[in-house]
């Protein structure tokens, strides 16, 4: 039997399926890596000036307009077929969960409905002085960045920034959803980066079958029940034919 054909098999008999997407996945998008966005008039600023507290409070008009740059980008794709194959995955099979990396919300944009977001959304801002706002939109007016509409502080980009921890809720969410789950299915993710590359693991310790979707091998090889090499794009939309 395939590893495409085991695969089918494994996601047309599971009843509780996570999906755990990375950067491969939005890449296919046209989305560059953090790291990769890094070119033109961003070429010569390090990591550490652009996604760091440090660095926002250093020279936060700089980073604000990083991000600004990087909003531009995400407007201007749509969600691929990886995107769409879950989204329909989850109509066929209720309750599937996704469990992203990635801060694009191209996921939602698909039509996903159960989204966590371990690494936040680049759509969304919040208080940099942590009072408690979160929100979508904001008002643009004369500073860079807006401010805080309940305490005037800067309003910075709500995604997770080197050093930071991922956001309490959505890893304990996702840890037990892997707990909980009898399939997961791992896309786009090279799996190096902890605490969320631990998620294949722990549900694979709890009894479910892992399948690895991807065009080079992970470290979730190991434990795979089926690997299928390839784009997200190109392999998702046939592994989820139901």
């Amino acid at each position: 039997m395939t590893a495409e054909r085991r695969a089918r098999e494994l996601i047309a008999k599971a009843a509780r399926i996570v999906v755990f997407t990375g950067a491969g996945v939005s890449a296919e998008s046209g989305i560059p890596t953090f790291r990769d966005a890094l070119t033109g008039l961003w070429a010569n600023y390090d990591p550490e000036q652009l996604a760091t507290e440090q660095g926002f409070r250093a020279n936060p008009s700089l980073v604000w307009d990083w991000y600004a740059e990087r909003r531009r980008r995400i407007a201007d794709v749509q969600p691929n077929a990886a995107h769409h194959a879950i989204a329909r995955l989850e109509r066929a099979k209720p309750g599937l969960l996704v469990v992203t990396q990635n801060v694009d919300g191209l996921h939602q944009r698909a039509g996903s409905t159960d989204v966590i977001e371990l690494h936040g959304n680049i759509l969304r801002v919040k208080c940099l002085e942590g009072c408690g706002v979160v929100q979508q939109g904001w008002q643009d007016d004369e500073r860079s960045p807006p401010r805080c509409p309940r305490c005037g502080a800067p309003l910075r980009p709500d995604v997770v920034w080197f050093g930071e921890y991922l956001p309490e809720s959505a890893l304990l969410r996702a840890q037990q959803a892997a707990a909980d789950c009898d399939l997961m299915l791992v896309v786009g993710t090279s799996a190096l980066v902890y605490p969320a590359a631990e998620l294949p693991f722990a549900a694979a310790r709890a009894g479910a079958a892992v399948i690895t979707v991807n065009p080079e091998p992970t470290p979730v090889d190991e434990i795979a029940a089926a690997r299928v090499p390839g784009k997200a794009a190109e392999v998702l939309p046939r592994l989820t034919a139901l």
